[in-house]
């Protein structure tokens, strides 16, 4: 498969670390692009949920193919979320191409665009951190069994569901939420003045237009990669949702192919080492 050439490439809520992470198809999206800059817009690398009984070797090939995209000149902003936290501590470090920071503001062919991960905007976030910690469990677990069930339905020939986006469509305070996430960033963004805003946090990916009596900005969210499997690309002055089909990647050649990668998986950067000592330090 060409790698195809993309000006930028957003994506969030990876959750690595988790078992909800789809980390495999993550990866063969990855191998298929050539950005020009690379924005991983929070939640990343789920600290919240680290443990050291689950780190598959997909995961870490994740990480290994950002860190290639450094060596190789493309620019990579870390932006900080919620489940990543701990790495704020580290905001505004600068390692050649790569940078960690907690928000960013590119101009793109005159416009302004805002880039944060959201959770400033939750009020779970801001008022019960153990709440929400409960709830990111529990949501792994919902969908480490949907993952269960729709082995069984794909087995069975009948079409995959999402446990997740049946609840959200079934109460309405969750689509009261998203509504109000997506409102009150743009409400900002027009403030501040910005053309775009770009988040994450929610795994809802989105491009709207949203207006007030001040005026407009585009609303932007990239998803996820639990459950929706898809990225923001900005590429010839547009912006675009990509959402990951298996189909797209059947025909792909072997070299770039997920298990082909001849990258030393033991190799001297230990994952768990690193995450354990950035909890520690921060206790």
């Amino acid at each position: 498969m060409k790698k195809r050439e993309v000006d930028i490439v957003v994506i969030s809520d990876v959750h690595l670390g988790t078992y909800g992470c789809q980390a495999k198809e993550l990866l063969k999206y990855l191998k298929s692009i050539k950005p020009k800059t690379l924005i991983l817009n929070g939640d990343i690398i789920d600290i919240w949920q680290f443990s050291k009984r689950y780190w598959p070797d997909s995961h870490m090939k994740i990480l290994r193919k950002i860190m290639k995209f450094v060596l190789e000149g493309v620019e990579v902003h870390y932006l900080t979320g919620n489940h990543d936290e701990l790495l704020r501590k580290f905001a505004d470090m600068h390692i050649g191409t790569f940078h960690l920071q907690n928000k960013l503001v590119l101009e793109l062919d005159g416009k302004k665009a805002w880039f944060f991960h959201g959770d400033v905007f939750d009020v779970t976030m801001q008022h019960s951190k153990w709440l929400a910690k409960m709830g990111a469990v529990g949501y792994d677990s919902l969908i480490l069994l949907n993952n269960v069930v729709n082995w069984c339905l794909t087995f069975l020939g009948k079409q995959k569901m999402s446990f997740s986006q049946k609840i959200k469509a079934k109460f309405k305070d969750a689509v009261k939420f998203i509504n109000q996430f997506e409102q009150t960033a743009a409400d900002l963004a027009i403030e501040k003045g910005y053309h775009y805003v770009v988040c994450g946090h929610i795994h809802q990916p989105e491009i709207i237009t949203i207006r007030n009596n001040d005026g407009e900005v585009v609303y932007l969210n990239s998803g996820d990669w639990v459950e929706s499997l898809t990225a923001l690309e900005y590429n010839n002055k547009e912006w675009s949702i990509v959402k990951y089909r298996a189909s797209d990647y059947k025909d792909e050649d072997p070299d770039l192919g997920l298990f082909s990668d001849t990258e030393d998986l033991h190799s001297k950067l230990d994952i768990h080492v690193l995450l354990e000592k950035i909890k520690l330090e921060t206790v």
